[in-house]
């Protein structure tokens, strides 16, 4: 496993034992007891006197709850000591705290927070920790893609609503400016209503057995976008901002390859959003081919000619419209599926597909 051969190889070279804490999770666990302070318990690995479970046993590490370690550096699951809700803790860098801080504020209170074509993270606390940067607290969340979307009706809807999150914040003249691959999630609440562990998320939140989740259709959710550390908010009266380009998790926007020219940033989130579809759908699966012409206008390489999201999700609806009920409920089908898997998974697909019409459960779930 991945995990697995990363600890090996860390710990090969700073001489540690496996599954020992690095000096990234070191900075958590020296702060454990002001984060309880501020209401929030991290899990028993980062707490001050933590002995390994596995130590004296014959189990490997990465088969015990408090052997799964985070690795994103600045970031860190815990709990909400009031109600139990899981949380995911972020420090903000210093080069982008003022930014990433203004944006969750703006789409987390009134009147824009409770807006239903609002997909940004709900900013939950800010936690003040002295001589450190602040620490924001969002929902624990889940990357867009795990699970896998299954239909080409789960697709509908995930690109409908990221769509719309993106128009939302454009209408409040603030750029994403990084709405990739990395930077959007799924709201677990109605798929996994019992959560999930954060690291080995296809294990339950006690590491015991498996998670229990629904299907997209059965339990429709809400996608959300996150990390607003490159986003900006621009004056609409100082006419189409030109800004210099940051590059975040897609670096093949066609503008910012010189590196030099101010740019437009909106039409940026644009190439993004058409980008995301074209080499994570449209290149991976088949029958896409609906997506073609709107995708291939977002991506264009002179930014000028793009569609505004406006467009985007105007043609978007007429899209979904003349899809055929039959092609709303089909199974995604990936290009290097070997056909005796895709048998046996067509099976399978049909028969919870014939459930959910006996059920009325819609072919494009719509989690409002």
């Amino acid at each position: 496993m991945a995990q697995e051969f990363l600890d090996r190889l860390d710990n090969h070279t700073l001489g540690r034992e496996l599954g020992d804490i690095d000096p990234v999770e070191a900075w958590w666990v020296e702060h454990q007891e002001a984060l309880e302070r501020a209401g929030y318990m991290l899990r028993p690995r980062y707490r001050p006197g933590w002995k390994p479970s596995w130590a004296g046993t014959n189990k490997e590490y990465f088969h015990c709850e408090d052997g799964q370690k985070k690795r994103l550096r600045v970031c860190l699951d815990a709990t909400r000591i009031s109600d139990g809700r899981p949380v995911m803790l972020k420090k903000v860098p210093i080069r982008e705290g003022p930014y990433e801080l203004q944006i969750n504020r703006l789409f987390s209170t009134e009147p824009l927070y409770s807006n239903p074509r609002n997909h940004c993270v709900h900013l939950l606390d800010v936690i003040e920790l002295p001589n450190e940067p602040p620490i924001l607290v969002h929902p624990l969340l889940r990357p867009y893609h795990k699970p896998p979307l299954r239909t080409f009706g789960e697709f509908v809807t995930f690109f409908a609503q990221i769509c719309e999150g993106v128009q939302f914040m454009h209408e409040n003249h603030v750029a994403h400016r990084d709405c990739t691959h990395g930077n959007i999630m799924l709201d677990p609440s109605n798929m996994y209503p019992g959560s999930f562990h954060p690291v080995r998320m296809s294990r339950s939140k006690d590491f015991r057995h498996k998670a229990k989740a629904y299907s997209r259709t059965r339990r429709p959710s809400r996608y959300l976008l996150i990390d607003f550390g490159l986003s900006r908010h621009y004056d609409p009266a100082n006419g189409p901002p030109l800004d210099k380009p940051l590059r975040g998790g897609d670096k093949s926007a066609p503008e910012h390859q010189d590196g030099k020219a101010l740019c437009n940033p909106f039409p940026t989130d644009v190439y993004y959003l058409g980008n995301l579809v074209r080499e994570y759908f449209m290149k991976k699966y088949q029958g896409f081919e609906f997506m073609e012409p709107l995708i291939a206008d977002m991506v264009q390489d002179d930014p000028t000619r793009r569609p505004k999201v406006d467009e985007v999700v105007t043609r978007f609806l007429e899209i979904k419209d003349k899809l055929s009920g039959w092609k709303r409920r089909s199974r995604m089908v990936r290009k290097d599926e070997i056909w005796p898997l895709a048998v046996w998974r067509s099976f399978g697909h049909w028969y919870r597909t014939i459930g959910y019409a006996l059920g009325r459960k819609a072919a494009i779930p719509d989690p409002e």
